[in-house]
C-alpha cells in the first residue's frame, strides 16, 4: 500500500440532505454558480470528497473565493452564498462582533 495514498469517501451528505458523489457535482464547465451549486462544492470538501486545491483546480476559482464560500456558509448557513445578500450579512455579522 502506498503510504502517501489518501482514502476518500465515495459519497458524502450534501447540503439538503442528498448523497454527492463526484459523478453529481456540478460539471466542471459551470459558470453560473447558484446557492445549491456553491453549497454542494464547500459540503463535497467538508466530506473530503474532493480537496480544495481539486476543486480549485477543477472548476476554476482562487483559494480565496472558495474560503470566502466555506466563510459564508459556517456564519450565515445557505442563505449567506446569495450574491445579493453578501453586503448585509457581512455587516451582520460585524455587528454581532462588536457584542
Amino acid at each position: 500500500m502506498i503510504e502517501n495514498q489518501k482514502i476518500r469517501p465515495g459519497k458524502v451528505i450534501g447540503p439538503l440532505g442528498e448523497q454527492l458523489t463526484l459523478d453529481s457535482l456540478p460539471p466542471p464547465s459551470t459558470t453560473r454558480w447558484v446557492v445549491r451549486r456553491k453549497a454542494e462544492v464547500v459540503a463535497a470538501v467538508n466530506g473530503g470528497l474532493l480537496s480544495v486545491d481539486d476543486v480549485c483546480a477543477r472548476y476554476g476559482l482562487t483559494v480565496e473565493e472558495f474560503a470566502g464560500w466555506q466563510r459564508a456558509i459556517d456564519r450565515s448557513g445557505m442563505p449567506g452564498l446569495r450574491v445579493t445578500r453578501i453586503q448585509h450579512y457581512k455587516l451582520l455579522y460585524e455587528r454581532q462582533q462588536k457584542y
